[in-house]
């Protein structure tokens, strides 16, 4: 009995080590893809960092572009509880803060429906219908944190530091996401 369990203990451990490299080499190729794809995004830096993470679970374009928008949705709610719980504002500062929070709101929708459209992509007929939604709610998104920083033009101080800050990050990886999303697109 013990020979039994000795020749399969063996073969197990031969078998893990013939199969090692290759589950290194995947993961090494998802690495790959994640640095080739953030190369040419807006903010490269920005890209490999907040994507690097995903690099195990992204195995297509597709799958990265999936993990950009939801580091952008993620990004989109911290924004709108730092934003939420500004204290000790002005009332001018207070009603820009809630249209600020508002357009998050919004910018969370676009960006859930983003999702959803990227994880039902199909090539075919539809396949171009999909992609110009996905493409138009991400910009939207994008205009919804101009739209946030506009509504601090003429504010100064501390407040509008702090929401420029914010807006400035979630905008960076929004618009990574927005590439992404375009190289799925074979007409770009």
């Amino acid at each position: 009995m013990a020979t039994t369990l000795d020749l399969s203990f063996s073969i197990l451990l031969l078998l893990i080590l013939l199969l090692s490299p290759l589950l290194q080499t995947t993961q090494a190729d998802k690495n790959d893809l994640v640095r080739s794809s953030c190369v040419h995004a807006s903010y490269p830096d920005i890209c490999l960092r907040t994507l690097s993470s995903y690099g195990g679970s992204a195995s297509t374009p597709r799958d990265l572009a999936l993990a950009a928008v939801r580091v952008s949705i993620a990004r989109v709610r911290r924004a709108s509880d730092f934003l939420s719980n500004l204290k000790g504002i002005a009332r001018r500062e207070r009603g820009a803060l809630t249209d600020c929070v508002e357009q998050m709101g919004d910018s969370v929708e676009e960006l859930s429906k983003t999702l959803s459209a990227l994880k039902n992509l199909r090539r075919g007929g539809d396949f171009r219908w999909q992609m110009s939604n996905a493409e138009t709610w991400v910009s939207a998104a994008l205009s919804n944190e101009e739209t946030c920083l506009d509504g601090f033009k003429d504010i100064s101080g501390h407040v509008r530091s702090d929401v420029r800050r914010s807006m400035t990050n979630v905008a960076r990886v929004t618009s990574n996401a927005l590439y992404l999303i375009n190289l799925l697109d074979g007409r770009r």
